[in-house]
């Protein structure tokens, strides 16, 4: 699953903070792993605590969070859920061609366990959201540099803010495959008309993809879950 969680909170309640809704969103679809973007840890805007933590704590599952960058008085940046054990946790920064409105972005990674005896990486990342498509090539071209220096398989999922037709997805499209082809709406919540919310894995040949649903839930965040699955051949 990914999921960008508006640091839990729910868009229609302006001052609140809905670590429950996030936590029934997620257990809704009963995922193995979990991307998530828009973390809080110890912000004044959320309160004391590790979302991501919080959020793994309830479900029962291992974290990890990536720091992107500082922010109103503590931490902000991707994270990752996992039912499994992670270990070789790293986060990346990412490059950006600057200007205004510029946030460094991050994509957050972590060796996965599975229960046959394999590992793969799972990442989660969140790509520059302003219209200039040129900061998320570099963004992709540099996650395709990361990819390739690993011997395992990769799932990639995240809020990439690009729609498919766009050149940075075709970009990342040279390596990896994606859960759907023709792929229902994720943005805004309440009312989706675009894609911008993904689930990817590398190599292009190493996984099936047999399941992808975006997951109709409105009040949690201003973007929808989504949950697919993959067949590790």
């Amino acid at each position: 699953m990914t999921y960008n969680i508006h640091h839990a909170n729910p868009p229609s309640q302006p001052d609140s903070i809905d670590i429950p809704a996030i936590v029934k969103a997620i257990a809704s679809q009963k995922p193995d792993l979990v991307a998530l973007q828009e973390v809080d840890v110890n912000t004044l805007r959320s309160g004391k605590g590790n979302q991501a933590q919080r959020i793994a704590q309830q479900l029962g599952m291992f974290s990890y969070f990536g720091k992107a960058l500082d922010f109103n008085g503590g931490e902000f940046g991707t994270a990752i859920l996992s039912k499994y054990p992670i270990t070789d946790t790293i986060t990346y920064l990412l490059p950006d061609v600057g200007g205004k409105g510029n946030e460094q972005r991050v994509v957050t990674t972590a060796r996965v366990l599975l229960p046959s005896g394999e590992s793969l990486i799972f990442g989660s990342t969140h790509l520059d959201h302003r219209g200039n498509p040129e900061s998320r090539k570099l963004q992709v071209q540099e996650i395709l540099e990361i990819v390739e220096e690993e011997k395992l398989p990769w799932i990639l999922a995240g809020d990439l803010n690009a729609k498919p037709e766009s050149e940075e997805m075709k970009l990342l499209g040279t390596k990896f495959g994606f859960s759907c082809t023709d792929c229902p709406n994720t943005f805004p919540a309440g009312s989706p008309n675009r894609i911008i919310d993904y689930i990817a894995f590398y190599p292009k040949n190493n996984m099936e993809p047999e399941t992808h649903l975006v997951v109709e839930e409105a009040y949690a965040s201003d973007h929808r879950p989504v949950f697919a699955v993959l067949q590790l051949k």
